[in-house]
């Protein structure tokens, strides 16, 4: 049984067959050839968090692969106490083929995953993002034909789940990163630990100097501020994450073939200007519609034998 929790999970030549799928399968869809060789299989989504480009990217990859599917709160699935996590994921997996969990607890997505009979896939929890790191990959292939191997994803922001995922596929794939932080506000230790073990000979700098940060950057990358749960944190945030925002100066400093990514929804005027939203080095929204793809292809990956 494979899941996809955490991209530590996965080899490069996994990684490689999901990204490989992918890219075919956009080519096929941008030529209007829509192969089906999912129909008559059922996607599960249970969210807890709400969401606009997770839901709806592996709602449409599903139904585009010739599937259906459901979505449900946590409420709704009877996970507010009403069942078990156990008794719940053994009764949707005799339903369903595949289960998005998109959560707050990363520990939640784990433990359903041991008792459930068909593939989970962790679409979002407070510590990883391994659908949005999959599909930044596949965005910057597109920007530069090949792994920039010689450069540097550069993230500037809040050392979240984001960053984590991207530490992780980075590693996996020999691309050099740099995560510019707040000192307070770095990659967790307990993630660096599991990072470190797993990918012992990773190029990841963590610096709390933006102009440093952006010298050999092939992509800047950010996310909010404050995710969601971190309301209460907002505006003492907005202070202390205001000199990392990434404005026009800030990729100006940067190579001029730079690329701009964001996985949103983002806060404009905060973390990003209008002005780097809408430049021409900006693929925010090409990255957004490469979630549909890699939720294609990862379906493809997991359900097609």
């Amino acid at each position: 049984m494979t899941h996809l929790i955490s991209l530590q999970d996965l080899n490069r030549k996994q990684v490689e067959s999901i990204l490989e799928m992918s890219a075919i399968l956009k080519q096929k869809y941008r030529d209007n050839d829509r192969p089906q060789p999912l129909a008559g299989y059922f996607l599960t989504q249970i969210f807890d968090k709400p969401s606009l480009r997770t839901r709806t990217s592996f709602e449409a990859a599903m139904v585009n692969l010739g599937g259906s599917g459901l979505f449900m709160t946590s409420e709704e699935a009877g996970l507010n106490g009403r069942e078990s996590l156990e008794d719940v994921a053994r009764v949707l997996s005799g339903y369903t083929d595949v289960i998005t969990i998109r959560t707050f607890s990363h520990q939640f997505i784990v433990d359903f995953a041991k008792y459930s009979s068909v593939p989970v896939i962790n679409a979002l929890s407070d510590e990883l993002h391994p659908c949005q790191a999959l599909a930044d990959i596949l965005t910057i292939r597109e920007a530069f034909g090949k792994d920039p191997q010689d450069r540097r994803l550069v993230y500037i922001g809040d050392g979240n789940n984001v960053a984590a995922s991207l530490c992780n596929i980075t590693a996996i794939l020999g691309i050099p990163m740099t995560v510019c932080t707040p000192d307070n506000y770095r990659l967790s230790e307990q993630f660096l630990a599991s990072y470190q073990a797993a990918y012992p000979d990773a190029d990841l700098v963590q610096t709390a100097d933006v102009s440093e940060a952006v010298n050999d950057a092939c992509v800047l990358y950010t996310d909010v501020w404050a995710s969601m749960g971190q309301e209460k944190e907002a505006e003492q945030r907005k202070q202390i994450f205001a000199p990392y925002q990434i404005n026009e100066e800030v990729l100006a400093a940067a190579p001029n073939d730079c690329k701009f990514l964001h996985c949103l929804p983002a806060k404009r005027g905060l973390e990003v200007t209008d002005g780097v939203m809408e430049s021409p080095q900006s693929m925010v929204f090409q990255q957004a519609e490469n979630r549909m793809h890699i939720a294609r292809g990862l379906f493809h990956w997991l359900l097609v034998k």
